[in-house]
């Protein structure tokens, strides 16, 4: 790193304090508007207007809500994807804050209001310090984390296209949580967080009356029978070392207390941590429900809905962004996760592409107590606003680092 670029990453901590006071006007009027998938008509207005206001050109998605911003400095050279996801939750907010949701049912539970925020503090900074670092930073404002598959969409419509694809290029996300205290950086090398399939089962029998079982064919002995039988599976059949999480959240039967119906239906979820386990999971699922139902002379279906992949962090940029982390959060202020985390995320699908890293920033209140804190996904959840500071200075540092003139002894 060149003396000039570790006195930009020495100093940027300072200056994301001296805008953090923007970006928490920023974030509270996205936190007041939240919206819902893939369309996010103000939010994604609001992100093009500030980015206006710095100066930088943008191109709106036309399939989904998207933003995308490029920020050139003096050269050709490198380029770091930095990325925030822009939709909220369906839930009715309990905050109590001033600025809580003014869209009843709707909420920014899991933070993406920071995110969008912080990543424009960072646009702003990066802006003023384009003739520091060679190359191109792309800024990936992003619809469509909370399920709807946003960023597979962005590469769809040519994400990469701006940004190339191939070993120059790489990708960064910050992620904020109130499972840790405030300004700390959180992440760990491989896998992050797990991929997530959706997984639903219908049993069918024969129906009849309760009291005459044996004339019937009983669909919710069976799906009993199924539910705890995946149970088993995973403890048996699949390596402790390379996990599995089967649940299944959901059962609906029958209409009345003396009625054996027709049919039964589990909804569930399968989470891994590698997608050869993913694949050799799903095939356990379809074989144990099958065998179950062939064994009890009932027919039986079973669908799994692709979800998310497994976010994945390549090992040498992760260890580049812990780096970067300690200068600007101080050593003390980062760890190393010992496990991946079993949510999912759609920023698998970029760093399927090129590589890259996560990571969580905390931002648990000083005055809440970490074994009661509300947690990302609580309509009660209050993300600490001064953690966007760390979170600012992290995406700036990374972006600086990386596309510095001598970046290639750093990642």
């Amino acid at each position: 790193m060149t003396s000039d670029t570790a006195a930009q990453v020495s100093t940027l901590r300072a200056a994301a304090e001296v805008i953090l006071p923007d970006v928490i006007q920023v974030r509270r009027r996205l936190h007041q508007r939240p919206e819902l998938g893939l369309a996010l008509p103000h939010t994604q207005a609001l992100v093009a207007e500030e980015l206006a206001r710095l100066g930088l050109d943008h191109r709106l998605g036309t399939g989904v809500g998207s933003v995308t911003a490029l920020i050139d400095g003096f050269r050709p050279g490198r380029t770091i994807i930095l990325r925030a996801d822009m939709d909220a939750l369906p839930l009715g907010e309990e905050t109590g804050l001033h600025f809580s949701s003014q869209n009843e049912g709707v909420m920014h539970a899991c933070g993406h209001d920071t995110h969008v925020a912080m990543l424009l503090g960072a646009a702003r900074l990066l802006a003023a310090r384009s003739d520091l670092f060679s190359g191109r930073v792309v800024l990936m404002f992003q619809p469509g984390e909370e399920g709807f598959h946003g960023a597979r969409y962005m590469l769809e419509e040519g994400l990469l296209e701006l940004a190339g694809e191939g070993p120059d290029t790489a990708a960064f996300a910050l992620h904020i949580s109130t499972k840790e205290a405030t300004g700390t950086i959180n992440l760990r090398p491989g896998p992050l967080l797990a991929s997530a399939d959706r997984i639903t089962i219908t049993v069918r029998g024969r129906g009849g009356h309760a009291s005459a079982p044996h004339l019937a064919l009983d669909p919710i002995a069976v799906a009993a029978e199924i539910v705890l039988a995946l149970q088993l599976m995973v403890t048996r059949r699949v390596d402790a070392f390379d996990p599995a999480l089967v649940t299944i959240a959901r059962v609906a039967a029958g209409t009345t207390n003396n009625i054996i119906p027709e049919t039964a239906v589990m909804e569930g979820t399968m989470r891994t941590v590698s997608e050869a386990t993913r694949t050799t999971v799903r095939d356990l699922v379809r074989r144990v429900a099958q065998g179950i139902a062939d064994a009890h002379g009932a027919g039986v279906e079973v669908e799994i809905e692709p979800g998310y992949p497994v976010t994945v962090n390549d090992g040498p940029f992760a260890a580049f962004v812990r780096d970067v982390a300690m200068q600007i959060a101080g050593a003390e202020a980062v760890a190393e996760m010992p496990a991946p985390i079993m949510g999912a995320e759609d920023f698998s699908y970029v760093l399927q592409r090129v590589r890259g890293a996560m990571a969580f920033l905390g931002a648990r209140p000083a005055s809440e107590d970490p074994a009661t804190a509300p947690m990302n996904h609580s309509n009660r959840v209050i993300f600490d606003e001064p953690a966007m500071a760390v979170g600012v200075a992290m995406h700036t540092a990374v972006a600086l680092r990386y596309l510095g003139a001598d970046a290639r002894t750093d990642a």
